[in-house]
């Protein structure tokens, strides 16, 4: 059994990264890169007054969850509350089905 593996020829480390598809080098590029930038933005961050911090942050989450109801391409976990809410706040398909009633 021995001689069968010593009968292979030797492949070399390069030889194996080559078989690698490119794809997953470029998979690997970006999210080296968006941890690089996510290191840099949260160093900046930690320097912000934390009230103005959380405001922005708090808007950014109202901004998404406002677009969410009103266009209805929410993520599956969050169609629940999206749902509960879109009764309370227009929708698109609403407001087009009142505009196609008139």
């Amino acid at each position: 059994m021995n001689y069968v593996i010593a009968a292979l020829p030797p492949t070399s480390a390069l030889d194996r990264l080559h078989q690698i598809p490119m794809q997953f080098w470029q998979a690997l590029g970006i999210a080296v890169l968006l941890l690089v930038v996510g290191v840099f933005v949260l160093r900046k961050l930690a320097q912000v007054n934390k009230v103005v911090l959380s405001a922005i942050v708090g808007l950014f989450f109202v901004f998404v969850g406002f677009n969410w109801i009103y266009e209805r391409n929410e993520p599956t976990w969050a169609t629940p509350t999206v749902r509960f809410l879109s009764g309370y706040f227009p929708s698109k398909a609403a407001i087009e089905a009142k505009k196609s009633g008139l």
